[in-house]
């Protein structure tokens, strides 16, 4: 397959577009005809803190820059405008006619030039190369393997990456001990690459998300990645067993959900999910939503919206206000602060949100229940 096809529902990760030194090669094609391609993450040993941000940047453009290490002193300058005595040219008016070098990778408007990524398949030669790079991977502690798609319809971008995944997983990256043996629930996994993660601190973690073909990414990302997880559990594929239901009931402390809150829909399906299993627990139970909000111009308010996340912030306020005697909820931002450990730009419409689920009292839910009955 030589290009992917753009059409007016086509929609495409910016995680993809600038994903540092990735060829998107395709590597097969998934059970209902998509090119399915496999990107390289390197986790960094030890996060930078974004507040170095500018300094990294001065440094990048220093190394780019190819007379960064070639500058003269003004001495040096006249020295050389000086040797040999030229003349300088004029032009037809007798105006000076100053030669311009050409600079490399020259931007009109004073914009970055910007190129179109050509998808193309592997050759036999590229195939040879992405055979070292996989055995250099399972010998590497800090790089990650993820199959997904590219260019998908909007039912399909949970097999692309979304930066809301990277920042949940830098999040857990920088708390290790948070999650530290605990039991997970990721809603709406996607790729898996949030799940692989937090498979490398807590004890068990449950991947789950809708549709088999999704589910097989999932699965085949966690295969590719097994070196840096403990194997998955056997059993008959992509359903529930009695054992993990009543382990899921028991002791899930934590569930995690990274860009799952672009249509209204999934959002009421996520929200009503977080409650029914909240108020089902015995137990107390953490919340951790990664976003990314999209504007979006709509003619339907002449404006610059973003519809989509006011609807999330709209279901948060009420299942912070809810109460039926059952769990109360806090809502609360995690600001930014902690470390980036993955290559990606953690632009500021990235939002992380935590929720915190507790039980009330056996007491306070018996009151509650006499005084409807009164």
């Amino acid at each position: 397959m030589d290009q992917i096809a753009f059409h007016h529902d086509t929609v495409l990760s910016d995680v993809h577009m600038h994903l540092p030194g990735a060829r998107h090669l395709m590597t097969r094609l998934n059970s209902v005809g998509q090119p399915v391609f496999v990107s390289r993450f390197k986790v960094l040993v030890e996060g930078h803190d974004n507040s170095d941000r500018g300094k990294v940047l001065d440094q990048k453009e220093k190394l780019n820059d190819p007379q960064g290490d070639t500058k003269t002193s003004p001495c040096q300058d006249e020295e050389k405008d000086g040797e040999g005595n030229v003349e300088p040219f004029l032009d037809e008016d007798g105006d000076l006619d100053v030669p311009h070098r050409p600079r490399e990778n020259s931007a009109v408007g004073g914009r970055d030039l910007v190129c179109p990524v050509i998808l193309k398949q592997s050759s036999p030669v590229i195939e040879l190369e992405e055979c070292e790079e996989e055995e250099e991977d399972r010998c590497s502690e800090g790089v990650l393997r993820i199959e997904h798609t590219m260019a998908t319809t909007l039912e399909d971008v949970g097999k692309q990456v979304w930066r809301g995944a990277l920042l949940l997983a830098d999040f857990i990256l920088s708390k290790p001990e948070l999650f530290r043996g605990s039991t997970v629930l990721e809603l709406g996994a996607g790729t898996g690459l949030t799940s692989i993660i937090m498979a490398t601190t807590a004890t068990r973690v449950y991947c789950t998300d809708v549709g088999e073909d999704l589910l097989r990414l999932c699965k085949r990302n966690i295969s590719l990645n097994k070196h840096k997880t403990e194997p998955a559990d056997a059993g008959v594929e992509f359903s529930w067993t009695e054992e993990e239901v009543a382990d899921l009931y028991d002791n899930t402390r934590f569930i995690v959900a990274a860009d799952v809150c672009y249509d209204d829909d999934l959002t009421d399906g996520l929200f009503r999910t977080l409650y029914r299993l909240c108020s089902s627990f015995t137990h107390s139970c953490t919340i951790f939503i990664s976003l990314e909000k999209r504007m979006n111009f709509t003619l339907r308010h002449m404006d610059v919206t973003c519809q989509a996340y006011n609807h999330f912030r709209r279901c948060l306020s009420q299942l912070q206000d809810l109460s039926d005697g059952r769990c109360v909820f806090r809502v609360e931002q995690v600001p930014l602060s902690f470390s980036q450990f993955l290559l990606y730009e953690r632009i500021e419409q990235l939002e992380l949100w935590k929720l915190s689920a507790a039980l009330l009292p056996l007491v306070d839910v018996q009151l509650d229940s006499d005084l409807l009955s009164s």
